[in-house]
């Protein structure tokens, strides 16, 4: 991967539906280059997917909490358990961490009933779930969908 590789991620994270025509002028090569650069991305799986960036609050999502979770250990229990805290309605991510917690979640609710409905009271009936701490976000500093790319 070179500068002008580098340089298409940043132009696509910031707008994906950037034609190949405006790639093509703003990098200053061939739009067949452009194509065969983005196919490439994609090939490699650096780009893996084309998204719509959805405001959280527009649909009433701003009751954003953070777990720690704490689990009994087991076979595949990373793979296993992290997956079935995945398909809980409403986690945006789950992060297996090394250290004295063991999954980092992060989930949005319309509210706080819906969060104790939805999450806190299916999460702590796993009874692979030893105990968790969870936090709620009081103000949004910095949130990006975007890879961070500073090289």
């Amino acid at each position: 991967m070179d500068e002008i590789d580098l340089r298409i991620l940043k132009i696509l994270q910031k707008d994906a539906k950037c034609s190949l025509e405006d790639l093509s002028t703003e990098l200053k090569i061939p739009k067949s280059t452009v194509a065969y650069r983005i196919k490439k991305l994609e090939s490699l799986n650096i780009i893996r997917g084309y998204y719509a960036q959805i405001d959280p609050t527009a649909l009433d999502l701003d009751y954003i909490v953070i777990s720690s979770v704490r689990v009994k250990y087991g076979k595949d229990y990373h793979t296993e358990l992290g997956s079935k805290i995945a398909s809980i309605p409403g986690v945006w991510g789950v992060y297996f961490v090394l250290g004295d917690t063991d999954f980092i979640v992060i989930a949005r609710y319309r509210n706080r009933e819906e969060f104790m409905k939805n999450y806190l009271e299916r999460l702590t009936s796993m009874p692979e779930v030893e105990r968790s701490s969870t936090q709620v976000v009081v103000k949004i500093i910095k949130e990006s969908p975007n890879m961070v790319i500073w090289w």
